[in-house]
């Protein structure tokens, strides 16, 4: 009897383990179907998920994405001769008729040293072409281009001009290079977005965002007088390092070239040299390594109190201060208290409009430019020449 019952008992005991290791089986089996089948998303899943972590991501990171890797740092060497060389021709002060008159033994001469320095810029061309600030680049013997991809490239240049502060390199290598996209900054407006890209301080692909803050800014306000641009002024911070790289606006299209910084209690103020300018000056660099500046030969004034007594009316314009001898305002037969009230039939409120319509216009086309003189108007056809062609 013992012996049966004891079948029955391992019999049974194997019947519960059937029915254990079964159970365990068909859970292994759900586990596997569901990580197979469930687990990985459909491609269409996917791309919704991909699509929502695009959502999340700032407009500034999307921004970044269309220009970012065309920012670029500028490393310059130029070799700079001490004082004292420049004070003595070269060798005298090792002359030992010089050492016995004055008392010089033993004197040593500093030799010269290499000065370094460090920009932006911003690839705007598959050519290789970078766009730059002219100070960026001025004197340098030597030219280093670092790409955001780690690549350390040599780079000549083109063409500078001091005027606008703008300049052109070429790489010395093989491409391919990534490339910014240009706006249009004449669609720009007080308000918009600003993101300014470059190298502060040596700190590359450095971003701030801030709006642009004014428009047209006179260089001259700035206390600046030997330049011919007008700015794109803004809170995005600017720093030294920054010079030559690209403000951009909220899709990611650069607007503006960062030129100068100003400081003062408070804040900074940024500004930019209008990308729409700096493009047509860069063309001119490119085809002939000089930039081209008409100009018609006035000084201007838009301050109401300074017009002509002549005026019985107040109008907006621009007052004739000044005429250059023999330029073409005077010998178009414009005046002194003139006041421009429209150029090519287009109106003219202050004096950075009439800048502007004159750096807009070709060389070989005349002015149609509209005048108020004692409450009568009239029309002259003034030929702008270039500034260098001026006969002072």
């Amino acid at each position: 009897m013992h012996g049966l019952d004891d079948n029955r008992l391992l019999i049974g005991s194997l019947k519960l383990r059937q029915k254990k290791y079964f159970k365990i089986f068909v859970l292994v089996v759900l586990i596997f179907f569901n990580f197979r089948y469930e687990t990985p998303l459909h491609s269409s899943e996917a791309s919704l998920l991909s699509q929502e972590n695009h959502n999340k991501q700032s407009f500034v990171s999307k921004a970044l994405n269309i220009s970012g890797d065309a920012v670029v740092t500028i490393e310059t060497q130029r070799q700079v001769l001490s004082s004292s060389e420049g004070v003595f021709p070269p060798g005298i002060l090792n002359d030992r008729y010089f050492e016995r008159f004055f008392g010089l033994r033993g004197l040593q001469v500093p030799r010269s040293r290499i000065e370094k320095g460090q920009g932006s810029g911003v690839i705007f061309s598959k050519k290789g072409l970078v766009l730059t600030n002219a100070h960026v680049i001025e004197k340098t013997d030597q030219l280093i281009v670092g790409l955001s991809d780690g690549r350390r490239v040599l780079g000549n240049v083109v063409g500078e001009d001091s005027l606008t502060d703008l300049a052109v390199i070429k790489l010395k290598a093989k491409g391919p290079w990534p490339t910014a996209q240009l706006g249009n900054s004449d669609n720009l407006k007080v308000g918009d977005w600003a993101i300014a890209v470059g190298n502060p301080f040596g700190l590359e692909n450095t971003v701030t965002l801030g709006i642009i803050s004014n428009l047209n800014r006179d260089v001259a306000q700035l206390g600046i007088s030997d330049k011919r641009i007008d700015l794109i002024q803004t809170d995005a911070a600017i720093n030294p390092g920054n010079s030559g790289g690209p403000l951009l606006n909220s899709v990611g299209e650069v607007i503006g070239i960062n030129t100068l910084v100003r400081s003062g209690p408070g804040a900074g103020l940024g500004f930019a040299i209008p990308i729409n300018r700096a493009r047509k000056i860069a063309k001119d660099l490119i085809t002939s390594g000089r930039a081209k500046h008409p100009m018609i030969g006035v000084t201007l004034s838009s301050n109401i109190k300074q017009k002509s007594n002549f005026l019985s009316q107040t109008e907006d314009g621009a007052i004739i201060k000044y005429l250059m001898p023999n330029g073409p305002a005077e010998k178009g037969g414009l005046k002194v208290n003139d006041l421009i009230i429209s150029i090519n039939n287009e109106k003219i409120s202050t004096p950075a409009d009439v800048v502007k319509k004159i750096n807009k216009n070709n060389l070989q086309s005349a002015l149609r430019i509209k005048i108020l003189r004692e409450n009568i108007e009239s029309i002259k056809l003034i030929k702008p020449v270039d500034i260098y062609n001026l006969q002072i």
